[in-house]
């Protein structure tokens, strides 16, 4: 199992666990356990409505796209450790790992 920290807007942390063999986007994973992220765009990295901050294992991420760079410098709050969840897939690489929901 892979098991992972999410932070709300409101400042709450929960763990999320999923199966390894799962082939599914972060945001995907985001939107089924009824957080709300609007991802408009269905994982094309067109709306930023995923947005998330890594706060913990950004190292075990790769280089995140042009596509999805060019979509985070439209973001007022974007930092150097924001992300799409639509450009992150599920893997044993997010163990440990902790994101926090930005915008509305």
């Amino acid at each position: 199992m892979i098991k992972f920290e999410i932070e709300d807007r409101q400042g709450n942390i929960q763990e999320v666990e999923i199966p390894e063999d799962i082939n599914l986007s972060l945001m995907e994973v985001l939107k089924a356990s009824d957080y709300p992220v609007l991802a408009t765009c269905g994982g094309m990295a067109l709306c930023a409505t995923c947005h998330v901050e890594v706060e913990r294992g950004l190292e075990k991420l790769g280089e995140p796209s042009d596509t999805e760079l060019d979509m985070l410098d439209t973001l007022p709050d974007a930092s150097s450790t924001s992300r799409l969840a639509c450009q992150i897939r599920i893997g044993s690489h997010l163990n440990g790992m902790m994101f926090k929901l930005k915008g509305e």
